[in-house]
């Protein structure tokens, strides 16, 4: 079963300094048919002018996911961590047991365009922990957060892992356990995904575009195409959460 979540359809936030899109409830935003996916509870969208930022602030018992689109982020945290996180980059941060942090756009001229993502750990009060590391890619679907951090992956407290999907006109069929949950966030399109003609009546491909997403349950492969360049996250979570 596939499920679209399209980005005109997502909550929206907009403070001046901070213009957030929201995939599921979030701060001010809610919406009770969307709380989250699995584990997966966030996927913020975003964008952040020049010069400013989040100021320091908490968070506990939390995988926190950041991946920068454009420009730079300037992170401090309370263990002492202090890194810029740049454009094609990942981030994870795991607040434990208690983290404070800060996260600004250092750039007086540029824009910072991020994902924010959390996902509930499968522990918790555990020991803080920051990991960050850019991906030399060898394939259009690459793992970046794994719960083993093999292959050099960043690890996550959490039984799931995350594909950075990557396409250049090309198709790529990926494997799916069916007992396992799935989503796909888009980056940017049109990214073309292969699905029954019951989904959308008339149609043997679902088209998706930037802020679009994708619930996956219950099956077996994901056909995803691309004519041109396309850019997308993949999450493969829980089926079952306890």
């Amino acid at each position: 079963m596939i499920t679209l979540r399209a980005a005109c359809d997502r909550g929206r936030a907009d403070f001046g300094w901070l213009r957030s899109a929201h995939t599921f409830s979030f701060g001010e935003y809610y919406d009770p048919h969307y709380t989250g996916f699995s584990v997966l509870r966030v996927i913020n969208d975003d964008r952040v002018a020049p010069g400013t930022g989040f100021s320091t602030h908490g968070h506990r018992n939390m995988e926190i996911i950041s991946y920068v689109l454009e420009g730079q982020i300037a992170h401090k945290d309370s263990t002492g961590q202090e890194a810029i996180l740049p454009a094609g980059e990942f981030q994870l941060m795991s607040a434990g047991r208690g983290i404070r942090h800060s996260e600004y756009n250092p750039s007086e001229t540029e824009p910072l365009h991020f994902l924010q993502i959390w996902i509930e750990p499968d522990e918790t009060a555990t020991e803080p922990g920051y990991q960050q590391t850019s991906f030399a890619y060898k394939q259009p679907v690459q793992p970046v957060v794994t719960a083993d951090g093999r292959d050099g992956t960043l690890k996550i407290r959490q039984d799931a892992a995350l594909n950075h999907v990557r396409l250049t006109a090309e198709t790529v069929q990926h494997p799916l356990d069916p007992e396992r949950r799935y989503y796909l966030h888009v980056i940017r399109g049109p990214l073309l995904l292969n699905i029954d003609p019951s989904v959308a009546e008339d149609a043997s491909h679902l088209v998706l575009e930037e802020g679009d997403g994708v619930a996956v349950d219950c099956e077996t492969q994901l056909t995803l195409m691309a004519e041109h360049q396309a850019e997308a996250l993949l999450f493969d979570l829980p089926g079952a959460v306890r």
